[in-house]
């Protein structure tokens, strides 16, 4: 069996090395090409040492004003959206099935062993991923976070997508018409949708998968980061390409909670209007006891803020996202030297 494997890196160079590194060691021996596909027309920090598996294509230069806000660094110029970087990964590396990586994972040997000899005989099976662990570097130091970033468990189970850590069998992602370049983010749910749709199933597979490195997480800065490279608007994409569509309900339930957080502001005007300062002084004991009850689940009152913030960006960047609808279509990409 051949096996492609995709990164897609968009100035994330700092944990790059542990994931190619990881893949080496998790693929040797086996037949396979890789492909890191620098999303932004401008290079960050310096590529780690890559063998002769791999090759490299990146992103040329755009015009200005295509598409939501992104932070390029280069005036005139915006990066790949994550499905253009998937798919112009997809087509350079070649192989029956495909390992899509993000360039902040570290892969586990033992789960692409299990991947790859579990579901390769059964055709109805589009592709695979797993529990990945989450990790945190802050100032030098490495501490754990949350055990099952994504709470998909510790069993084998069907699953309706998968991200980060993704193995596709080509045929099906060929036959779904690959990642949908428009959108900003939620991509991968998108493509588990029509992967669906068109019968074929995906799957949750033990061991661990994967582990996810980043800077501490939640953090304030996050947010403005989301916004910049229109990470926030991709939910209000989706919903508007999917109205009036097969799949539209689901795509409004998994956004339920930040429809719920637009109701929540937008009912204080409406409280002002109807009741005045009363109204208004009624109205603010819902996000208090929402913090409140947030904070007790959470048993943090920091974490509680940072989640309301958290619906609240993402509230109004599905109201962007689908009033302006999805991205330009993508820049070209090129080879570059490794």
């Amino acid at each position: 069996m051949t096996l492609g494997v995709v990164i897609p890196c968009y100035h994330q160079e700092r944990f790059l090395p542990r994931t190619v590194a990881a893949l080496e060691a998790a693929l040797a021996g086996r037949d396979w090409r890789g492909v890191l596909v620098l999303s932004a027309p401008e290079r960050g920090e310096a590529l780690p040492p890559l063998s002769s598996h791999w090759s490299v294509v990146r992103a040329a230069g755009a015009p200005a004003g295509t598409g939501p806000p992104a932070d390029t660094g280069t005036p005139g110029s915006r990066p790949l959206t994550p499905g253009a970087a998937r798919n112009a990964g997809f087509a350079a590396c070649g192989g029956s099935w495909v390992l899509f990586v993000d360039a902040d994972v570290e892969v586990e040997r033992a789960w692409i062993e299990r991947a790859l000899s579990g579901i390769a005989s059964d055709a109805s099976f589009a592709g695979a991923w797993g529990r990945i662990e989450e990790w945190f570097v802050d100032r030098g130091r490495e501490r754990p976070g949350a055990p099952d970033l994504y709470r998909v468990g510790e069993r084998d189970a069907e699953a309706l997508y998968t991200a980060t850590l993704s193995l596709y069998r080509r045929s099906a992602l060929e036959q779904a018409g690959g990642y949908d370049a428009r959108l900003n983010s939620e991509e991968d749910f998108e493509l588990g949708l029509r992967l669906r749709r068109a019968g074929f199933r995906l799957r949750t597979l033990a061991p661990l998968a994967a582990r996810h490195w980043s800077a501490p997480r939640p953090s304030f800065a996050e947010y403005a980061r989301r916004w910049r490279t229109g990470l926030c608007f991709g939910p209000g994409q989706a919903l508007r390409l999917y109205a009036g569509r097969p799949g539209f309900a689901e795509l409004a339930w998994r956004n339920a909670h930040y429809f719920a957080t637009l109701a929540l502001w937008l009912a204080a005007p409406l409280a002002w209007g109807l009741c005045g300062a009363r109204g208004l002084a009624a109205w603010a004991l819902l996000p208090a006891a929402l913090l409140v009850a947030v904070t007790l689940r959470k048993r943090s009152a920091r974490l509680a803020v940072h989640s309301l913030v958290t619906w609240t960006v993402m509230a109004a960047g599905m109201v962007v996202g689908f009033l302006r609808g999805g991205a330009a279509p993508p820049a070209p990409v090129r080879e570059a030297a490794c």
